[in-house]
């Protein structure tokens, strides 16, 4: 039986609650795992592990045996974990029974994860307690889970925690981890709701089956930590405990440290208040300097204040050591700003409501440029939790965002966080960027970064007011007219970003506006179409280019290079009246060069027409010479012709491309399925498309990049990029029977390993 005998309370005149903590759980579920490292992490609060298997001298007692030791740790002080299994109601029944005492709470943390995993890793574990592993474990757990019973706060729970996933168990980790020996956590049911759901598929069930059980989605990672999490931060910055946070949530700490309103329970639910949740923008992946980026926050929250009415701003982060919430906090203490309409809180962005009763109408997303899933942290989990409808709804808004700036997408109500959260819109915003792997690096330039930092919550802030005066306008709870309403209160310019908040973007022209360090793509190539009077790269596509995408400034390159090739002398492979060719900046394999069109108004694929056709064969025919330049060098090369449906560079360009893909600049899914999947049109194809129907195919949905890497030979499946590239080292299968058709494939006549 593990003990923690740190008892970092004595000292304190006061004696908080212990806890019985009840997990329940299949073998393998991880019970133990969560024990240690509760126990390992936790300082303040001393616990006792009761486990059956080991209560009689690391040997397997009985539950009167567990039920007595857990009685002993409670007299002592000490706080309870209750490491069996339990999945039935009679089997936690005596337990329950243990929280009889008003100095004693009795909580259960669920971990119900996935019955394949429990019986995947009870199967291949070796040395353990209760010598359930092997061959037999699989049966036993099947047998346990056919009987599960999920706990409710009618058997006599203080508050029960489920856990979905291995992501929610770390939540719950870090939840008890920071509870100090005065802290208490709110009451209630946090994760899956509906305790009457059907339990998970016993494995036998499981494996005749290719779906899990319907109801999965996992709230309990939102914010049930969020006390937990506050209270680690608290006392990393005061002196003294937090105390009970029933009694305490309205106090104002004199600290000058908020309260998070996690710690309020049900009272946030029921404020109607405008509330918008955000980020901490560009401190996290863009490593913008937390000091100086709390300076802004707070300047910015103060001026705004007015503007806001009785709206609320919440400055949300999913980690309880977050520094920049600590220094808010502070900083917000000493300008004396009202607690009730700001506030931090720690949780997960995408569940403040269903995890914590923390209702906000609004969310802010810390986005990337491109407006697009994916990059881990914040976008990530905001466009996962949108939904598919959330990347729709952005696209008709805008299609890229300047640094500085932000946009206003309403919800469609087929979104999950519209369903679930009452989210009614979320504004993307993006930062100033400190980080040098990451396009438009400010190389320490905090002169710049600082302005652009304080203009991108200046967007954040006018786009919510700009909700809040459309809400207060309409009839009460009509969200509807609310979403109908708003996009006509902004300035759309072609679906351009930069046209979303006429007030920043009027001060953005009267002053220099940033010329930001660009990625290295665009390093190569300078920007040769900036606006004369604000020096801001043009955007608007005026030369006749396609009316319903903007390009972010670094997108412009190729553009540029193909109008100007005379200034790009040193990156330019040939030029002529049509067309120039260079060489791309990150070759995904050992050849791969660009031929770019020198039409006006040909910024990708989708612009393309019938009157374009003798363009588009003097591209093939150059680049047909150049592969013929290639196999000159190397006649093992084989190679493809074509373009993306939906390109990130403006300006139609062909890829040349030889097909060994052997490129350390080849990363990532997207790049693998950028050119090996319907995403990829072939040259010969769009030639004959727009010959026959006057335009081309485009095969531009977005999933296409996410498909499961496939080999471009075999087609066998593989996991990720470095064993796909150690495959197709090795792969001299022949190629598919679609690509050995129609010219689609470019290769020396000697070459007999492409097919049959």
């Amino acid at each position: 039986m593990d003990m923690d005998t740190d008892e970092t309370a004595k000292g304190e005149e006061k004696q908080g609650k212990s806890v019985v903590v009840i997990l329940v759980g299949a073998p393998g579920s991880g019970k133990s795992t969560f024990c240690e490292h509760v126990m390992r992490s936790s300082s303040a609060r001393p616990w006792v592990r009761v486990c059956q298997d080991t209560i009689k001298n690391g040997k397997a007692g009985t539950k009167a045996q567990c039920i007595e030791s857990a009685m002993n740790a409670l007299k002592d002080g000490k706080s309870v974990f209750i490491d069996r299994c339990n999945l039935e109601k009679e089997q936690r029944d005596e337990f329950v029974k243990l929280g009889g005492s008003t100095q004693v709470e009795v909580h259960a943390v669920v971990l119900d994860l996935p019955a394949k995993l429990c019986i995947s890793r009870s199967v291949k574990r070796t040395g353990h307690e209760g010598n359930l592993q092997g061959g037999r474990a699989a049966a036993v757990v099947n047998r346990m889970l056919q009987k599960k019973e999920l706990p409710k706060l009618s058997e006599g729970f203080a508050r029960i925690t489920c856990c979905q996933s291995e992501s929610d168990v770390q939540s719950a980790v870090d939840a008890y981890s920071g509870l100090g020996p005065l802290d208490t956590l709110p009451s209630g049911y946090f994760g899956q709701k509906n305790t009457g759901a059907k339990v998970q598929l016993g494995i036998m069930r499981f494996l005749k089956k290719t779906d899990g059980p319907a109801n999965t989605e996992s709230t309990s990672k939102s914010v049930l930590d969020s006390n937990a999490s506050r209270i680690t931060e608290e006392k990393e910055t005061s002196s003294k405990g937090t105390g009970s946070l029933s009694e305490n949530s309205r106090k104002e700490s004199r600290e000058g440290e908020e309260l998070f309103v996690g710690s309020i329970g049900g009272d946030v639910s029921v404020n109607n208040s405008p509330t918008l949740a955000f980020p901490s923008i560009s401190t996290a992946d863009f490593q913008f300097d937390i000091e100086k980026a709390s300076d802004i926050i707070v300047e910015k929250v103060i001026e705004f204040f007015n503007k806001l009415g009785n709206a609320r701003l919440v400055l949300a982060d999913l980690s309880h050591k977050s520094k920049i919430l600590s220094l808010v906090r502070a900083k917000a203490s000493e300008k004396n700003i009202d607690s009730n309409k700001f506030f931090t809180f720690v949780g997960d962005i995408t569940r403040l409501h269903s995890g914590g009763g923390l209702h906000c109408n609004v969310i802010a997303n810390a986005a990337n440029w491109r407006l697009k899933p994916g990059g881990g942290g914040v976008n990530a989990a905001i466009f996962s939790a949108g939904g598919p409808s959330l990347e729709v709804a952005t696209k008709e808004q805008a299609q890229s965002l300047y640094p500085g700036s932000a946009v206003v997408v309403p919800l469609p109500s087929t979104s999950p966080l519209f369903s679930r959260e009452g989210v009614t819109h979320v504004i993307h915003v993006v930062g100033p960027n400190m980080n040098p792997h990451r396009p438009n690096c400010l190389n320490n330039d905090y002169s710049k970064g600082c302005k652009v930092l304080r203009e991108a919550y200046t967007s954040l802030f006018e786009g919510f007011a700009t909700i809040v005066r459309t809400q207060a306008k309409s009839p009460k709870g009509s969200i509807e007219n609310l979403q109908a309403k708003l996009p006509e209160s902004q300035e759309h310019s072609d679906g351009a970003s930069r046209n979303h908040f006429t007030n920043s973007d009027q001060k953005t022209k009267r002053e220099d506006p940033h010329k930001y360090e660009r990625s290295k793509r665009s390093k190569a190539y300078q920007n040769d179409t900036e606006d004369s009077n604000t020096g801001k790269p043009n955007l608007s596509n005026q030369s006749g280019g396609s009316r319903t995408k903007s390009w972010g400034s670094w997108a412009q390159a190729l553009y540029n290079t193909a109008m100007h090739p005379e200034k790009h002398k040193d990156a330019v492979l040939e030029i002529s009246d049509d067309v120039v060719v260079l060489n791309d900046l990150f070759p995904k394999a050992k050849r791969h060069v660009l031929v770019v069109a020198r039409c006006e108004g040909l910024d990708r694929l989708s612009d393309v027409h019938k009157e374009h056709l003798p363009l588009l064969r003097t591209m093939h025919e150059v680049g047909l010479k150049w592969v013929e330049k290639f196999l000159h060098d190397d006649s093992s090369l084989v190679f493809r012709l074509g373009y993306h449906s939906d390109p990130s560079m403006r300006q139609l360009h062909l890829h040349v491309i030889s097909q060994d893909f052997d490129s350390t600049h080849l990363k990532n899914k997207k790049h693998w399925n950028s050119f090996n999947t319907a995403f990829f049109r072939d040259s010969v194809d769009v030639v004959e498309e727009v010959s026959s129907d006057g335009k081309a195919k485009l095969k531009d949905d977005g999933s296409l990049l996410s498909m499961e890497l496939r080999c471009h030979r075999c087609r066998s499946a593989h996991p990720n990029i470095p064993r796909l590239k150690s495959h197709i080292t090795n792969c001299r299968a022949t190629f598919p029977s679609t690509l050995l058709q129609n010219g689609r494939l470019v290769h020396a006549p000697s070459n007999v390993s492409i097919g049959p």
